[in-house]
């Protein structure tokens, strides 16, 4: 439990440095937007194909992964149940908030969350997929409906997991680790000296975006934020350690991991496709902060019980 309390204490420091940074003008105006295109476009993948590869196939497709599938699923469709029902929200804002409260910031900070709580962010990697293969394709068809315009294309739609750098980095490891090739060390040593940029760069470009940030849970869409909030934070952990522990029987670090993933704050892409169709800009960006600083508590509390 020490141990972990220093990591997050780590983390905490090097958010607090890119604040700072941003704070006194260090870094000038879209640092953010370059530390982040930085870590999206080299860093995190460089971490993920390191990651996989030294993995077993089975590590990452377990048992585990089907409970954080699971909890995705089941934290969407709670949302959409009760949104529709009780607050009668509807259309682009039903299923953007359904995402707020099921989609986990599994690169910016599940990575490094994962690493320090049990030692590899292995358990990352079919979140990833989920998210970028599933769940933003049937977003965007749905959003487009609702809206009544083509926030991106049938190709873009389709072909965007491919094009997408995370997922690059994913699939490349998956190939290493299923056929067993070693990778030259011309190759291993640069993709080891970018994956090691990525945590660090990640904390600051969090670090930088929070400031100037609004207080959350003004306005009109409190009922709709706090749901999220309630279900993000404490109904994800929740259901995947009942669905951990009585349905798949993990116990120790194969429960830890995909409880820890559950209880991920919600990912700053949302907050990009809120304001890609102009609806529900607001509460998401909401959610996305106040998840971010309710999972460490959660976090923390979970690794003393379960770790």
């Amino acid at each position: 439990m020490a141990g972990v309390l220093t990591g997050f204490a780590t983390l905490a420091i090097v958010v607090t440095l890119g604040y700072a940074l941003a704070r006194w003008g260090v870094l000038g105006e879209g640092a953010d937007t370059v530390l982040s295109r930085l870590t999206f476009f080299a860093a995190t993948p460089a971490l993920m194909f390191r990651t996989v590869a030294a993995a077993e196939v089975g590590d990452v497709f377990s048992a585990a992964a089907l409970v954080n599938v699971l909890t995705a699923l089941a934290l969407a469709a709670a949302y959409t149940l009760v949104c529709a029902v009780l607050l009668r929200q509807r259309g682009a804002e039903l299923t953007l908030g359904a995402l707020t409260a099921s989609y986990v910031n599994a690169g910016n900070l599940g990575i490094p969350l994962l690493v320090f709580a049990v030692g590899d962010a292995a358990a990352i990697a079919p979140v990833l997929l989920l998210q970028l293969l599933v769940m933003v394709p049937v977003s965007f068809s749905l959003l487009d409906a609702q809206t009544g315009r083509r926030g991106v294309s049938l190709t873009q739609t389709v072909t965007m997991p491919v094009r997408n750098p995370l997922v690059i980095g994913v699939l490349l490891g998956l190939v290493v680790s299923l056929t067993g090739v070693r990778v030259p060390q011309v190759l291993a040593l640069p993709v080891d000296m970018v994956a090691d940029l990525a945590i660090p760069a990640m904390l600051i470009t969090f670090g930088v975006s929070l400031h100037g940030a609004p207080l959350p849970g003004r306005g009109e869409v409190r009922a709709p934020l706090w749901t999220a909030v309630v279900l993000k934070n404490l109904g994800g952990p929740l259901l995947a350690y009942l669905l951990g522990a009585h349905a798949f029987g993990l116990t120790g670090k194969e429960l830890l991991a995909p409880v820890i993933v559950a209880a991920l704050p919600t990912a700053q892409n949302v907050f990009v496709y809120a304001m890609r169709y102009g609806r529900a800009v607001p509460m998401v960006r909401d959610v996305i902060l106040v998840t971010t600083i309710g999972c460490v508590p959660v976090v923390v509390a979970l690794v003393g019980v379960l770790g």
